[in-house]
């Protein structure tokens, strides 16, 4: 059974910001000569690697609304130098735009079912996203998206 993730996507106010953000520290790998991965690292490892990695996702809430998701590949325990477990959580370099979802803030990350998770935008919807990432916003707090 697939699961997925989702978390708070902290410092970032749009979808573009956050691809622009990947794009660029994939970039800086590259160049440094370091293993050219998306990844993000967590505190705690999840329990259900399995159903993680059987098709699932991390789903991003930015400014309040899950609106895209990353395919997890792999999930990298690992133990930092002070001693401390933690966990990468490694993702396909590019997102997916989802239907914007309503989200409560919280810390860490939270299991997140197939039939909980919001749809991925359809191309017949995708002309919303052609909006300016500051009114699809103000339309998302009107009820409106």
């Amino acid at each position: 059974m697939t699961l997925n993730l989702v978390k708070l996507c902290v410092g970032v106010d749009a979808v573009e910001s956050l691809q622009a953000s990947m794009d660029f520290d994939l970039a800086d790998k590259k160049s440094r000569g370091v293993e050219a991965i998306c990844f993000h690292t967590t505190r705690m490892v999840p329990k259900r690697v399995d159903e993680l990695l059987d098709g699932g996702s991390l789903y991003w809430v930015i400014k309040g609304n899950v609106q895209v998701r990353q395919p997890i590949v792999e999930i990298r325990p690992f133990t930092d130098g002070t001693g401390i477990s933690r966990c990468k959580i490694v993702m396909v370099p590019r997102l997916i735009l989802t239907e914007w979802q309503p989200r409560r803030a919280f810390q860490g990350w939270r299991y997140l079912t197939t039939s909980d998770a919001p749809a991925d935008v359809t191309s017949r919807k995708s002309g919303i996203f052609s909006l300016p990432p500051d009114l699809r916003r103000e339309l998302a707090d009107l009820g409106l998206l």
